[in-house]
């Protein structure tokens, strides 16, 4: 488990930034699941949302997290703020999820 505060707003309230380390980052590429394409496809007919897919994305945005805040507590950060994601088509059926941020020590 991490001591590491992670924000999406450029600072963290109420505690200064002393020191800035820089960018942070994770990312992982996940394929889909043909499993779960036949159930994607079934669910399109009916509607209703796609668990199988929102599994995937959660799965893939804690392992991008996960990453990134590795990288933060290695360069010695106590908080990461900024936080942003990111998507990208790698290949036919894979994507990437890009998670990151900067870096900082506060009080």
């Amino acid at each position: 488990m991490y001591n590491i505060l992670m924000t999406n707003l450029e600072t963290v309230p109420g505690r200064p930034i002393v020191k800035h380390i820089g960018l942070v980052q994770g990312s992982t590429v996940r394929a889909k699941h043909v499993g779960r394409d036949i159930m994607a496809g079934l669910k399109n007919i009916v509607g209703g949302e796609l668990r199988g897919y929102t599994e995937l994305l959660n799965d893939a945005r804690q392992e991008a997290v996960t990453r990134m805040l590795d990288e933060a507590q290695q360069r010695g950060a106590n908080a990461v703020v900024n936080v942003r994601f990111s998507t990208s088509s790698v290949t036919a059926g894979a994507s990437e999820l890009y998670c990151y941020g900067t870096a900082v020590v506060v009080e």
